[in-house]
């Protein structure tokens, strides 16, 4: 009787540039904005239950976030461009809804190397400064509440248990909170993107 091999589980992902991302140990060159854009433009926010034709994809959630987070005018290119990014490793790992990570293990780990190369890959800090992540959460919780109430059908008591009492909310996110292929959102994902990478 033949023995059985112990094959090592394959723990990369090969992408549609060709890169071949390695999950456990990702390297800065392996990342490409269009792998990073074309993915999180086909995850979809709440599993999915939200009104509208498509999806609203993690992608159009970055880019609502962004903008909340650079509302004020204070943002520096690298904190505009951390904001944007910081789901970006979702393209690989997808997004996991809260009730799912509460009764999971440490995913973290992994989603933290992946940003972490991320951000090497377009020059930014490997570790987002705690105060940075702070300011990025708060606009994160805000978006989440405005997903939460106008896509996911929430009423607003409820959102505001789970995710807070937005502030005063000054733009008008509406074009941002709106149905959007996939292939829209990837490309205003990109140009947003080329935008803040411009300064």
């Amino acid at each position: 009787m033949a023995s059985k091999q112990h094959k090592t589980p394959r723990a990369w992902q090969r992408m549609l540039s060709g890169r071949r991302l390695d999950l456990l140990n990702p390297s800065p060159l392996d990342i490409e904005i269009e792998d990073i854009a074309h993915g999180l433009a086909r995850v979809a926010r709440w599993n999915g239950q939200t009104i509208g034709p498509s999806i609203f994809s993690v992608a159009q959630h970055s880019l609502l976030v962004e903008a909340i987070f650079s509302a004020d005018g204070t943002a520096t290119r690298d904190e505009r461009l951390a904001a944007l990014l910081h789901d970006a490793p979702e393209y690989v790992v997808g997004d996991m809804i809260s009730p799912f990570k509460a009764v999971i293990g440490d995913y973290k780990a992994v989603e933290h190397r992946l940003l972490s190369a991320i951000h090497l890959r377009f020059g930014l800090k490997a570790h987002v400064p705690e105060a940075l992540t702070r300011r990025i959460k708060q606009a994160d919780q805000i978006a989440a509440y405005l997903e939460a109430t106008r896509l996911a059908g929430f009423e607003e008591e409820e959102a505001v248990r789970l995710f807070g009492q937005p502030p005063v909310i000054v733009a008008d996110y509406a074009l941002l909170i709106t149905s959007w292929t996939a292939e829209q959102a990837k490309a205003r994902f990109i140009e947003r993107f080329l935008m803040l990478e411009a300064g």
